[in-house]
Formats: structure tokens, sequence, C-alpha cells
């Protein structure tokens, strides 16, 4: 395949770097095989404890150096970062779809974004500031100042293997920190292209060796990062129960975590929607990524007055569906990232029926030409109640639970009463519930939107949620400042030194 070649995909790759040089491992070897057909792409050696603390050592030294260096000039690499990114596009866009299973359209929707945080990231770096305070001693100065933190950990999950990492990484370059990346073990090589596009850029520049290292491995080498102080920020994405560990690890070394875990969203459609806009919002958010994106919509919260309306309309829609290989841009929905997560879909289908839930349109495992990898399901919908369990429970794939409410302040309840905290919307021409919605009474999460779906959230704004979606914030707005520590600052210009309380010494 092309743009293996492109990418520089061997057929057995070293999976540790300290940033510009490959290292050797004595790890287990790690398989990468596509969910698409079901071949093995390639191998990949993952880290072992030595090789560990070498990229450790590394990024160390690193950021002595690159702290220094001024924040624009760190922009500038960030901006060829961006560059590189625009060429290898497609190429990298046709691994994220080959490697993870989704749609081409959205492989290189993916690599988009991460041209377009480096593009923010450029700005960014001459706009790190502080505030200035006055002072209420007299001859005083006082302002704030942010430094960077040192060593930043990254854990990024298997559905968006390159974007979310991209995300964090280039914030936290301008910001003068240095990374350590442990990309999923699902999809290594989407890490290995990454590092390869980036270690391109870095020796164009002489950018020290340890700015952006790479370990390769399982759960393992996550757990050696979360219990390592020399690591004061872990940026995690991926499981709820893998959050909680990583943080509680994180916390009992006063380090910081940035969590961006599950999410259990839902889209309310009013009587007073347009449902044109509705039914393509609440389509794109069920069955994108076939259903393994943190945002995907796993409720519609639907007014009694238009509930039949919404559900034939929905079941009329499923049947255009076209499934199968994600490289045919023909095809609406890929295949699950692997057979685990075809066992906890159709088991999550049978947890529903027992619970009492109507399939009106069925789920199920395909098999035939096509299916070979045993990874490709149906997007189902089901009629349910709020207090199913399976519905408080997220289900990483194309299950879609149809709620019928009769109040807004009903379906916000309905909204609002699952465990996560996500991303949410309502789709409704009604100002009044718009606004109610958005209001303290209204949607509990950390994205909440009015006429578009729950997923497709833009790099401008920060990203995460509340409640056991972690409270994190990555990408946009001042989600900058977690990479960096706050210190507040006073200097004396006066010929005094007036003390706190009015105390005096007589000396």
């Amino acid at each position: 395949m092309d743009f293996l070649k492109a990418l520089k995909i061997e057929t057995t790759n070293k999976g540790v770097s300290t940033g510009t040089e490959w290292l050797e491992s004595a790890g287990e070897t790690i398989d990468s095989f596509s969910p698409v057909d079901g071949k093995k792409i390639s191998s990949v050696i993952s880290a072992d404890k030595a090789r560990y603390e070498a990229v450790i050592k590394k990024a160390e030294e690193a950021f002595i150096t690159w702290r220094l260096m001024p924040a624009p000039k760190r922009g500038e690499i960030v901006r060829q970062v961006g560059e590189a990114l625009r060429q290898y596009k497609e190429p990298l866009g046709k691994l994220v779809s080959y490697e993870m299973g989704k749609s081409l359209q959205e492989g290189y929707g993916e690599v988009q974004e991460m041209i377009d945080i480096c593009d923010f990231a450029v700005g960014l770096s001459r706009q790190l500031h502080g505030l200035t305070m006055h002072s209420e001693r007299p001859g005083h100065r006082m302002y704030e100042q942010y430094h960077p933190l040192g060593i930043v950990g990254i854990i990024s999950a298997f559905n968006f293997p390159v974007a979310v990492w991209s995300w964090n990484t280039m914030l936290a370059w301008v910001c003068g920190d240095v990374c350590i990346w442990k990309p999923s073990e699902k999809t290594p090589l989407c890490g290995i292209a990454c590092q390869n596009i980036i270690t391109e850029v870095f020796k164009k520049n002489n950018v020290p060796e340890g700015v952006c290292g790479l370990i390769i491995g399982g759960r393992e080498v996550g757990e050696w990062m979360s219990a390592d102080t020399r690591v004061p920020l872990l940026s995690a994405t991926g499981s709820t129960r893998m959050g909680k560990a990583v943080g509680a690890t994180v916390g009992a070394r006063l380090g910081r975590a940035l969590l961006e875990l599950g999410g259990n969203n839902a889209i309310i459609i009013s009587k007073d929607a347009d449902l044109d806009i509705a039914i393509l919002g609440a389509i794109f958010g069920a069955v994108g990524t076939a259903g393994q994106r943190c945002t995907t919509t796993r409720r519609l919260i639907i007014h009694e007055d238009i509930y039949d309306s919404i559900k034939n309309k929905l079941v009329a829609a499923y049947k255009q569906l076209r499934i199968g290989d994600p490289l045919d841009q023909n095809n609406h929905v890929g295949p699950l990232i692997d057979r685990d997560a075809v066992a906890m879909y159709l088991k999550a289908i049978e947890q529903c029926k027992a619970e009492g839930g109507n399939f009106v349109v069925e789920g199920g495992e395909l098999t035939g030409k096509g299916y070979e990898s045993g990874c490709y399901v149906k997007p189902c919908v089901a009629e349910a109640q709020p207090g199913y369990k399976i519905v408080q429970h997220e289900t990483f794939a194309p299950i879609l639970y149809l709620l019928k409410y009769k109040t807004i302040d009903e379906a916000i309840a309905i909204q609002n009463e699952v465990p996560q905290g996500l991303s949410s919307s309502i789709m409704t021409l009604n100002l009044r519930e718009a606004e109610q919605f958005l209001s303290h009474a209204g949607s509990d999460c950390g994205i909440a939107n009015v006429n578009i779906g729950t997923s497709g959230a833009e790099i401008g704004g920060a990203f995460g949620g509340e409640k056991e979606t972690g409270g994190g914030r990555e990408s946009g707005s001042d989600a900058w400042k977690v990479y960096m520590r706050r210190q507040t600052n006073t200097i004396n210009y006066s010929t005094s030194l007036p003390l706190a309380q009015g105390i005096k010494f007589d000396i």
C-alpha cells in the first residue's frame, strides 16, 4: 500500500523514540490488524522499562533547553509541523481509516484537525498572557505569569488515533513543555507515522532530542507514566474506568491529570424543531465512526407529539445506510475496532432487550463477502426508558436509544441523569427552550449545542466534559493554561518595606 510506504511504515517497526532517534527495545511485539479486512498491516516492538527510562531522561534534558526558546520561535516549529501535515494529509488520513476503521472522509478530517490545532497554536505562541493587578502597597507592582511545567505525558485512545495527541502536544510545545506520547496499542502505526513526520521537521530545525518522545506499549506503559513524579501532567483519553485508575494514581503523587473520558450524549428534539436538521444531526451523531466517538449521539429525547414521526423518519433513513469498507467513500459506516468491540455491542443489545427495549431498527453482526474481518455490525435503534441500566451506560458502538418526554424540564432532567457529562444538544426553534437548555438549570455537560448535533466540536473551543467524563479541557479557548504553572509576582520599587498587618520592626 502506497500510503504505508509514504509514511515509512516497515514490516516491523521500532516502537520507542526519543524524538529524533528510534531505540532498540526488548518489549513484546504488537501486531496491528486492520478491522477493514482483517489483514495484518505491520508489527511494532513495544517499550521495555529501560527504554522508557531513556525517553524520560532525554525529555528532562531537552526541557532545560526548549523552555528557554522564545514562545514565538517554538510556534514557528509548530507552524512547520502543520505544513508537513498538509503534505502528508492523504497518506496519513488513509492510514487512520485503514488501521482504525473510520471512513476515509473522517480520516482526512482527523488530519485536518491536526493542521487546524497547529494554526491555533502558532497564534497562541504570541498570546501566553498573564494579568497585572494593583497592589495595596505603595511603590509596588503585582502581576502573574505562566511558566512551562516540564514533561507532559499523553495517553490517547484508538478512536481518534492522531488528532487528540495533536490537541495536547501542539499547545504543550508552544507553552514550553516537552511531550511523551503513548498511543493506543490498537492503533500503533498511526503513532509511528506521526513520529516520522515530526522527526523530519525537528531535524531540519535542530530541535533538541527529547522534545517529542513516543512510547508504544500496553497498560503497563500507562501505569509507568501515571506513577512517574517526573511527569507533572498526564493527559489521558479513554474510558471512565481507565480514567479513574489514572486519576487515582496521579492524584496520589499530587500530580495533575487532564482526563477526557466517556460520553453518553443526548439530543433533545422539541416539537418546535426543524425536523430535517434534527434527523440529519441525529443520524450523523449516532453512526459516524460506527458509534465509536466519545461525542457519539447515544440517546434521542423526543417530544411525545412528534415521537412517532421522528421514529418513522429514522427507520427510513437507517435503511439507506451503506456499511462496508471505509476507504470506499460511497459507504457511510465502517467496522468496529475489533471483535471484542463487536462482542460488547451484541451484549448491549441483549441487555436492552432483557430490560424491555423494543428495536425498531434491528442490530446484529454482518458476515459474508466484504465483512471477513468480523468487525462489521448493523447500526440499530431501540425504544427504551431512561432508567434502563444499559441506557445509563456508554456502549462504544452504533446503538441509539429513543426516549419520550412531555415538558422541557422533563427532557433536561432525562438528559442530565446519566453519570457522564460530555456533549449535549437541543433541536428547537423556540428561543425560550434554547436559552433554558443553556442556562444554569439546563444541560450539565461540558458541551451544549443548539440546532447542531453532539459531534463535530471545533478546535477553537475548549473540549471536555463534567462528572464521569473527567472534567478536563483540551484544544481551544484557554485550555493552554493547564499545560503551565501560574506564578504571582510582586515587585517593590519603593524605598521602604511595608509589612503585612502593619507589623513594625525597630532595626
